[in-house]
Order: structure tokens, then C-alpha cells, then sequence
């Protein structure tokens, strides 16, 4: 192969011949079957061709689609020709089915956009470009479909390539071809039209064969979202993901957010192999060589420039059948994290044909809006241009689960400290808590959010604050803390000492807290055994079952009610 896998979407206006177009690529370029193209000869005698073949079967295979002759669902293809392999999304043109059509966009690195030749360009082309825009994609295709309805006609390609021209002068699209063929007839599908001489160029099958959409230098920092714990047992724990930029080797320093921690990596598995260096692209399994506060939703990253942040300005395409208010509340999906948020301002939302921002209070389906994001805590998070990754996000509804909306992040704020977590240290052993994480209830959003009020490190005879507005602890108490397997003991409001689990030993005078400072149900030195150990046992289905046992989530916390801003 001289060129990579090549993602790509085609879409446009209803009736613009996208299913045609692809369809017609599949069958000159013999990439169907031999039954597939008896059964597609037979289909199109039953159709509404004359007779002729309706290469759009190929490509929609819906009952409804088929009786409509239009695309509900997309279609996804995976062909490979002699220069490239590819996968191709055939998305809908109708407005109903816009959000569809934003889902097929949101995998692609190149979009094929048709406009039908007799009719220009559409409200619906301008919607899809724009939505495109949105999603990230850098490479368009303008296919002035339909050729043959205007016969051929040079001027008219002219008129029409002129509106494409301003289009991607409003939406600054960086790279774009224009190119005249009818899917229908097969001109500048797969092979040169003899019906248009005057056009210079190479077919479109020929281009896409040949295009360069990799954007990345390759010299980007490395960073995973953590899709995965995976702990088999107590020996193991690896932190599975995809590497979305850079590369990663053994020894390597990273740090992990949001808690801000930082360790060596130990070791790196592909699949079942070990390996000594892994590169964006490659699904791994990374081991560090200390206990970290990592789950899913985490980042680890060598980029000191990614941070965890609670407020997103966001670009968004609303899909819901409700309208988007202020207030709004939701779980937004970023990266590998759900997290609850609410839509705290609506800034302006974007006509489709011009481009201009208008003042609104609400946006309708299919709307295109800026709006401002408020997350229940921080979580690692970046602006679309510089982290895909981390700046593509998803509004779910709460009530129904639909995707209410999907977008990109424009700016980021909030910045979480790097020292988050509360932390113990005594010599080498180390413990993090989030004992003095205050938890607010926001009755205008009606969401639970927290902010950290505490990021100091205590040694032995520092003294801790046991109160704030939503906890109370006692002056006397011991903080075990799992991740850590270390036990921090704490006398008179102070810190006494650190102690491994090996050789801790429960005082019955003393309550115990976990680390996040809820209390620990274990009344005897035996119960604390159990509990360490069904908890080295467990994994992560297991531990929701395992805390409701062990722990009791109010004795010394509380929500804070609160009606302002935080």
C-alpha cells in the first residue's frame, strides 16, 4: 500500500446521489462479489431505474430506505484497491436525520460533500460543511454530482464552484478539490469523462487513492485516556487504553490526571506481548512502578501542558427533539469520562447560511450553538485543535440516555492544582486522600459538585483540619488508604505516624475512615483484615458491592448547600 487507511464521508443534500456515488465505485472498481452483483442487477429491475442499475442498493439496506430511495442510517463499507484500503461512511442528507449524519462525520479524516449540479448549493450542503467543520475534519471533496443533467455543461460547473469557493473561504476549510462526475452515468467516478474535456483534473477514486491526510507530525507528547483498569488479581494492575498521541517506553516518566501524581513505567503490554516502546495508534496495557489514583476517565500523560479543568466552552450541534436552555442538565462523555454537567450559558447560536452569531435563549434541533459547560469536578480536558481526544464531547440525556448533542471544546477553565489530593508522607511511605474534598449541592442546577479546598502534604506533627462545611471528623481517628496500602494514623488533630497494612493494628478506641473519608465499618482488627482483603481481591465490578458492605458514606460527611456560583 503506498498510502494508509483512508476514513471518509460522503454526504449533502437529500437526493444529491451519495449512496450512487459510492455504490458506482464499489461495482466499476469490481470490488462486490459476484452474487452481490447479480443480486444488485436483480434488485434494480424491481426499483424505479427503468431497468438500469440503481448502484445506491448497494449502499442502503433499510426496508424504508429502499422504499423512500433515500438514507436513514449510515452505511459503512470497508474496500481495498490496489493503492489503498478504505472505510467509508454513507450518511443521510435529510434534515431529520442530521444527527445521524454528525456521527458518521465524527470518524472521518476526509469528507466527500455532493452537490447536485441542477439545484447548487443547498442549505443542507451548507449545514453538513459546516457540521464537518465542527467535527474536526481538515480534507474536503466538492463532487458537483449530476453532470449529465446540465449537460456537461462547463459554465455552470463554473457558477457553482464559485459558491464552494466562498463557503470555504467562511468556513476556512484548509484543503479542498472540486471535481465535476455523475454517479449515475460513471463520469470521473473511477475512470476520466470524455464528456468533459475541459476538466483537468483525476477522478475522484483516483484522488482518494492518492491524498494525504496525515496531519500529525508524529513528534506530539504521549498521552491515554484510561478506558480500562485491569486487575486479574493482587500482583497486577495495568491501566488500559488506546494511545491517542506520541509514544511511550519503559522507564519513562508520566504523570496522571486529575489527580496529578507522578511514576515510572514498568512495563508495557500489546495485547499479550511485552514490549519496550509503544506509539499512538496501539491499544496497551501500561503497569507503573507505585500505586496511583487512576481509573476510568484518567488521563496519563508526558505532556505537562494537558490539565484537568471544570468549565468547557464548547461548540455544539444540538440533536434533541427538546430545545437547549440555560440550566440544562446532563452527562457529558469526554474522552473515556462521564461526568455529570450543566449548560450554564447559551452564547450565541449560528445561522447555517451565513455564518452570523445570533443572540439566543434557545436552540432547536439541528441548531448550531456556543455554549459555556460547567462539570461537576474537574477532569482532564483540552481545546479541539490541540487534543482531539480530549475535546471531543457528547450531552446525554439524563432521563431519556439520547444523545442530546455533540460538539467540541473551544476553551477550557477551571484549572484544577496539579497537587490536588490531600497527602501523607512519613520517609518513604506515602498515602493521598481526599478527606478534605468539600461536596456542594448547587440548588439552581440541582447537581452535586465538589471543589478541593486542601492541596498541602502533612508529615508526623502536622496538624490536619478535621472540620470544613462538608465534613466532621473526630480529633483521633486512622485514614487507611487502599491504593496506597498505607494506613495513616492521626491523634489529637495531628498526624502521629504512617504505617504499612503488614503492620497496622486496629485500636477499638479509634474509628477508621477510608481514604476518601468515608467510615469503615470493621469494629475488630479481624473485620479490618477482611476488608483488605476482599478489597485486594476485588476488581472494579466487585467494588460497589464491597464498599456497601464496609462503608458507611455519612457518618462524618455531608453535602453543603449552596445557591452561588462555584
Amino acid at each position: 500500500m503506498s498510502k494508509g487507511l483512508l476514513k471518509f464521508i460522503t454526504c449533502g443534500s437529500v437526493d444529491d446521489g451519495k449512496s450512487t456515488l459510492i455504490g458506482h465505485i464499489l461495482y466499476d472498481a469490481k470490488l462486490i462479489y459476484a452474487d452481490q452483483e447479480k443480486a444488485l442487477e436483480l434488485d434494480s429491475k424491481v426499483g424505479s431505474t427503468g431497468g438500469a442499475i440503481d448502484y445506491s442498493l448497494l449502499l442502503d439496506g433499510l426496508m424504508a430506505e429502499r422504499e423512500q430511495g433515500i438514507t436513514i442510517d449510515v452505511a459503512y463499507r470497508y474496500f481495498t484497491t490496489d493503492a489503498r484500503s478504505f472505510i467509508v461512511a454513507d450518511t443521510p442528507g435529510h434534515e431529520e436525520y442530521t444527527r445521524n449524519m454528525a456521527v458518521g462525520a465524527s470518524f472521518a479524516d476526509l469528507a466527500v460533500i455532493l452537490v447536485d449540479a441542477s439545484q447548487g448549493v443547498l442549505v443542507q450542503t451548507r449545514r453538513h460543511a459546516r457540521i464537518c467543520s465542527l467535527m474536526g475534519i481538515r480534507h474536503y471533496v466538492f463532487a458537483v454530482n449530476k453532470m449529465d443533467l446540465v449537460r456537461y455543461s462547463e459554465t455552470r460547473f463554473n457558477e457553482i464552484l464559485s459558491d464552494i469557493n466562498a463557503l470555504t473561504e467562511e468556513l476556512s476549510l484548509p484543503d479542498i478539490k472540486v471535481i465535476p462526475l455523475s454517479a449515475t452515468a460513471g463520469d470521473n467516478v473511477t475512470g476520466p469523462s470524455p464528456n468533459m474535456p475541459w476538466y483537468e483534473g483525476v477522478p475522484l477514486l483516483t484522488y482518494l487513492e492518492t491524498v494525504d491526510t496525515d496531519d500529525n507530525a508524529g513528534d506530539g507528547k504521549f498521552y491515554m485516556p484510561v478506558q480500562r483498569v485491569c486487575r486479574p488479581d493482587r500482583t497486577f494492575r495495568g491501566f488500559q487504553g488506546q494511545i491517542e498521541e506520541g509514544s511511550i517506553s519503559v522507564g519513562d516518566t508520566v504523570r496522571t490526571l486529575p489527580s496529578g501524581e507522578t511514576a515510572s513505567v514498568k512495563s508495557i503490554l500489546i495485547t499479550d506481548r511485552q514490549a519496550d516502546t509503544a506509539f499512538a495508534g496501539q491499544p496497551v496495557t501500561i503497569v507503573l512502578d507505585r500505586e496511583v489514583d487512576v481509573s476510568r476517565g484518567c488521563v496519563i500523560t508526558s505532556d505537562e501542558n494537558i490539565a484537568a479543568y471544570s468549565g468547557l466552552d464548547v461548540s455544539l450541534l444540538w440533536t434533541d427533539d427538546s430545545e437547549l436552555t440555560a440550566g440544562g442538565d446532563y452527562l457529558a462523555k469526554l474522552g473515556t469520562k462521564l461526568i455529570p454537567a450543566v449548560v450554564t450559558g447559551i452564547k450565541y447560536a449560528t445561522d447555517v447560511n451565513t455564518g452570523e452569531h445570533i443572540p439566543v435563549r434557545t436552540v432547536g434541533k439541528n441548531g448550531l450553538a456556543r455554549c459555556s459547560i460547567k462539570l461537576s469536578e474537574p477532569v482532564p480536558a483540552d481545546r479541539f485543535a490541540l487534543h482531539k481526544t480530549l475535546g471531543e464531547l457528547i450531552l446525554i440525556d439524563r432521563v431519556t440516555n439520547m444523545t442530546a448533542a455533540c460538539g467540541v471544546v473551544e476553551e477550557v477553565y477551571g484549572k484544577s492544582d496539579a497537587q490536588e489530593k490531600a497527602a501523607f508522607t512519613d520517609g518513604i511511605l506515602h498515602a493521598h486522600g481526599d478527606l478534605f474534598e468539600e461536596f456542594y449541592y448547587d440548588v439552581n442546577s440541582y447537581n452535586v459538585f465538589h471543589a478541593q479546598k486542601i492541596n498541602s502534604t502533612f508529615r508526623p506533627g502536622d496538624e490536619i483540619p478535621v472540620r470544613g462545611k462538608s465534613f466532621a471528623y473526630p480529633d483521633d481517628l486512622d485514614v487507611i488508604v487502599m491504593r496506597d496500602r498505607v494506613a495513616v494514623l492521626i491523634r489529637d488533630r495531628k498526624v502521629w505516624k504512617l504505617v504499612r497494612f503488614g503492620e497496622y493494628t486496629r485500636d477499638c478506641t479509634v474509628p477508621i475512615v477510608n481514604g476518601r473519608g468515608f467510615a469503615v465499618l470493621a469494629k475488630t482488627n479481624e473485620d479490618v483484615q477482611r476488608f483488605m482483603a476482599e478489597y485486594e481481591s476485588s476488581d472494579e465490578k466487585s467494588l460497589p458491592e464491597l464498599f456497601g458492605k464496609w462503608l458507611d458514606f455519612d457518618t462524618y460527611r455531608k453535602i453543603y448547600i449552596s445557591g452561588a456560583d462555584i
